[in-house]
């Protein structure tokens, strides 16, 4: 009777890969937490976000203050005609003249920009954690895509003996007279078959190889080890959860941002102003003066101008407001649709394990004593050891595809309410 274990949940697999992959005396074994750290340490795309949270950061500490005073230098009343042309101490009206300005935007646009400014960080902020939970969930499905095609690739190891076994047995049923000679044949097809397969996989394990090396690096070239994850579903608690997922919080952030630019918007119709004091510097025999000047903008046509704008950044505000309930929704049907994937491969699982299985591997007993007894033919055989293979392979499928659903369903609904 079949070993039920060689197909259970979390199959190790360190043992049987090590011969097909090769793998040198010295390399780290690489584990699924393992990976996940390493990806952490070296995902571009999370260094990309700390570099963008760094440039948000510094960006939000000059945007409430003040602009920069200028410098003021010139001269007024200099004469281009008449006997003092062109003489800068002749006339008693020209003077050289040094000042400062400075411009003082109301308080409401101050307020607001600063407002803008930390409603970026914190929106720079929830950029890094979706992007961290994407690298994560990436790293988790490029190993367990990777883990289940060396599952396979191990398997033929065994695919290959039994063939051996099978055209064994066909020689003899041969050389008994109970066989035509052209079984011989067939045996052999059937090995060409299980190279073409393994072949297949070969290239599906460079795949899955590269798919995680993009995550972690060199590192995705270390053999494997571990079993398949087993997260938690906790299927009730994700539906009441659902907003505090990252891509979805985010939307908090965006919308304050959005919520400060019409503050600041709305902040254009208050007048900013400016103050500006200079010193007139005139000929010796002339007194030097003194001027202070205040400056006052005059938003008169708010129609043409402040108010377009206005309404432009409310209209964003709702647009936002829309797509986070289209979102929502989205999320919330995803996440029906991914749980009942879930539930769908657990029971395939299980019908596999009990039922596909042995049964398979029972009919290729059935089939293989029949054709040594002489009342069976050796078709029958190969189908039926065709038909045990697929089970095979389809129960490692079928096992990777739960453990991805769940690496889904975690990062995206469980781990990221932690």
């Amino acid at each position: 009777m079949m070993n039920p274990t060689r197909y259970c949940t979390g199959w190790p697999i360190a043992a049987l890969v090590a011969s097909v992959i090769g793998a040198p005396s010295h390399a780290a074994d690489l584990t699924l937490d393992e990976a996940l750290r390493l990806a952490e340490d070296n995902a571009p795309s999370l260094a990309a976000q700390t570099y963008k949270l760094q440039a948000a950061s510094s960006a939000a500490i000059p945007a409430g203050e003040l602009p920069d005073p200028k410098l003021i230098l010139g001269v007024q009343n200099y004469p281009v005609s008449g006997p003092d042309r062109w003489m800068l101490k002749e006339d008693f009206m020209t003077m050289q003249m040094v000042g400062v300005m400075q411009e003082m935007p109301n308080g409401d646009k101050r307020r607001a920009r600063s407002e803008v400014a930390n409603a970026a960080v914190d929106r720079a902020a929830a950029d890094g954690r979706i992007e961290r939970l994407k690298v994560r969930q990436g790293t988790a499905e490029a190993w367990i895509t990777r883990y289940s095609v060396e599952r396979k690739q191990a398997l033929f190891g065994e695919l290959f003996r039994e063939n051996r076994l099978l055209a064994t047995t066909v020689n003899a049923q041969i050389a008994g007279g109970r066989a035509q000679s052209a079984d011989a044949v067939t045996a052999k097809q059937e090995a060409a078959q299980l190279a073409e397969q393994e072949d297949e996989l070969v290239r599906q394990q460079a795949e899955a190889r590269a798919a995680l090396r993009r995550w972690i690096g060199p590192a995705a070239d270390e053999p494997l080890v571990g079993e398949l994850p087993a997260w938690p579903i906790a299927a009730s608690e994700y539906a009441g959860k659902l907003e505090r997922n990252p891509e979805l919080a985010a939307y908090a952030h965006i919308t304050g941002e959005a919520e400060a630019k019409v503050r600041e918007a709305e902040a254009d119709k208050k007048p900013d102003w400016s103050w500006e004091v200079d010193y007139q510097r005139r000929a010796r025999e002339f007194g030097d003066m003194v001027s202070v000047e205040f400056t006052f903008d005059l938003p008169l046509f708010p129609g043409s101008r402040q108010n377009p704008t206005i309404a432009a950044r409310r209209a964003e505000l709702n647009q936002l407001e829309a797509e986070r309930e289209a979102r929502t929704r989205e999320s919330a049907q995803q996440l029906e649709a991914d749980l009942a994937e879930y539930e769908r491969l657990n029971r395939s699982v299980r019908r596999s394990q009990d039922s596909l299985l042995p049964l398979a591997k029972e009919k290729v007993d059935l089939t293989t004593a029949s054709y040594r007894a002489g009342t069976g033919d050796l078709s029958a055989v190969i189908a039926a050891r065709r038909e045990l293979i697929e089970a095979r392979l389809n129960h490692i499928d079928i096992e990777g595809q739960r453990a991805l659903t769940g690496a889904k369903l975690h990062f995206t609904y469980g781990e990221s309410h932690q």
